[in-house]
């Protein structure tokens, strides 16, 4: 019998802390600090946790969002357009002090909806309750240094500087109007890390949803509402040909936030009419690869491999998409690692200890079906016990070997449960993966060599945008770059940096003489600029 036959609950099996109250008609879309209510055609919400009606399993439909046309994304644009007024609007000349205020505010009832977010994170997206749960905390977290990094910059813009005869204070001011539109896996923590550095920055914001995980905005939209002043964040739904589209060919989006693929934002950029206006913070797609040289603690490269390649069924564009293990150490870390798989817990995300989750994406487990089977034409096979297995939404980790250029799934980016483990005889063969793949994000090299792991940096240095040592791939801590090179990224995220991407620097300068001084001097002392002030935020 399949491990995945009984893999679905039966709908009375469902535990009662989890499960919904009934089916979730989202109508509501925020526009100029209104709540409008959408009264025309909905998007069906098919959660990836199918549901077990006596032994057929049956896909489970939750809710449904607005699918907007192009006059309600206009009509939110406008209301970003005028709230920015040029630069002039009530938002971007707030004080820095006042702006943070609305955050904060913001976080504090943002908190009050932790168990519902969590809740629709599990259904919507299929992820587990542990990382449902970090997701948010980590999201709060971000926020909460996000302030932190803005008092910081504001701290160092607060002095004046004299060279060559010229006084000067320089600032950071907002960029204009931003697009934000975030990924379906991390649909909170990804999204908010542009979303809230946008904002605070003093940008107005028009905000899309990612196409899974829209629901769990639904208990943040009146957070929206009452939290900041009308039109400065505006949310709207649907297909992205009806709304973003016609946003971008208008020409008054001036900074684009976009997490998601490559060619995506690339569709999306070249409609704008004036591409060179257009600054673009975006994070794109990876193929990640591990390198495990044959000195290699074993126990510590297997556990970071596992965790990285399978974390959340591998849909994260930090997971490890390849795994280049050297022939030597090979049958050991192959056998090894099939054996962790094993162990892996498949479930509904609210189970205890459950790793292995449904997939939220339509179509999936078709696709990673190809991925396997195109694989095996070409030589490899599937290792593990059930590995490829599928039950509607649910894809059994599948861990092929021995993986080569020829097969589809050594260069593309599978985005879930397949891993791909590649034997190597010499380092040159995965120096040349790493120099020619499109992607550039990350890599991880596992061995306890100095000398090897050195030379490979310096190989890596300029191909990636963060070298692991014996760790996995990974975004954190926040505070810490977050880019790639190639088709993986535009522009670094952090905190710091984020702040830095959604705003640009002012020069307010003067010659040194007794009447510039005496002007600069009444204006700081009488609070006649909100740009050009000495106040300290504390």
């Amino acid at each position: 019998m399949s491990v995945l036959n009984n893999i679905f609950p039966q709908p009375e099996g469902i535990p009662a802390e989890w499960r919904l109250n009934g089916f979730i008609e989202q109508r509501e879309y925020l526009v100029n600090g209104e709540l409008r209510t959408w009264q025309g055609q909905m998007n069906e919400v098919i959660s990836p946790v199918s549901l077990n009606n006596s032994g057929l399993v049956e896909k489970n439909i939750i809710g449904s969002t607005p699918l907007l046309t192009e006059a309600e994304s206009l009509e939110a644009l406008d209301a970003a357009v005028n709230a920015y007024q040029n630069g002039t609007g009530e938002w971007p000349t707030m004080s820095v002090a006042k702006r943070i205020g609305h955050i904060e505010l913001f976080l504090k009832e943002m908190k009050n909806q932790r168990a519902e977010i969590v809740k629709l994170l599990m259904w919507e997206i299929g992820k587990n309750l542990p990382d449902s749960e970090k997701e948010f905390d980590r999201t709060c977290i971000y926020i909460e240094d996000t302030i932190k990094g803005l008092k910081h910059i504001d701290h160092g813009n607060s002095t004046f500087e004299n060279e060559e005869g010229i006084i000067a204070q320089i600032r950071r001011v907002p960029l204009g109007v931003a697009l934000c539109m975030g990924p379906y896996n991390y649909p909170l923590n990804e999204t908010f890390s542009t979303l809230i550095p946008a904002l605070i920055m003093g940008n107005t914001v028009v905000f899309k949803p990612a196409k899974f995980g829209v629901l769990l905005l639904k208990p943040l939209l009146n957070v929206f509402k009452v939290c900041f002043p009308k039109g400065v964040i505006n949310v709207i739904y649907g297909k992205g040909r009806e709304t973003v589209g016609a946003i971008m060919e208008t020409g008054k989006i001036d900074v684009f936030a976009f997490i998601g693929t490559n060619k995506g934002a690339s569709e999306i950029k070249k409609q704008h009419p004036k591409p060179h206006r257009l600054r673009g913070v975006l994070g794109l797609d990876a193929k990640n690869p591990a390198i495990i040289l044959p000195d290699a603690d074993m126990d510590v490269t297997l556990a970071e491999c596992v965790a990285g390649s399978l974390s959340y069924n591998g849909q994260r564009c930090t997971a490890l998409k390849i795994i280049f293990v050297h022939e030597d150490v090979a049958e050991d870390f192959t056998k090894k690692y099939v054996e962790a798989v094993s162990k892996l817990k498949c479930g509904m995300p609210w189970e205890k200890d459950v790793k292995i989750t449904p997939l939220p994406e339509p179509g999936k487990s078709a696709y990673l079906t190809g991925l396997v089977d195109d694989a095996k034409k070409y030589g490899a096979v599937v290792i593990n016990e059930n590995g490829g297995e599928v039950n509607d939404t649910f894809f059994y980790p599948a861990v092929l070997y021995p993986v080569n250029a020829q097969m589809r799934v050594y260069s593309e980016e599978q985005f879930g449960p397949v891993v791909p483990i590649v034997p190597y005889k010499e380092l040159d063969e995965v120096i040349n993966y790493v120099v020619q793949s499109n992607f550039g994000q990350q890599i991880s090299i596992f061995s306890n060599d100095p000398a090897k792991v050195g030379h490979l940096i310096d190989e890596f240095a300029n191909q990636v945008g963060r070298i692991n040592i014996n760790a996995q791939c990974q975004r954190g801590p926040d505070v810490y770059p977050f880019n790639g090179r190639k088709d993986s990224a535009e522009g670094t995220l952090s905190v710091s940096d984020a702040l830095r991407a959604f705003s640009i620097r002012l020069l307010i300068s003067t010659k040194d003489n007794a009447a510039n001084k005496a002007i600069v001097g009444s204006i700081v002392r009488e609070h006649q600029s909100n740009y050009l002030r000495m106040d300290y935020i504390f």
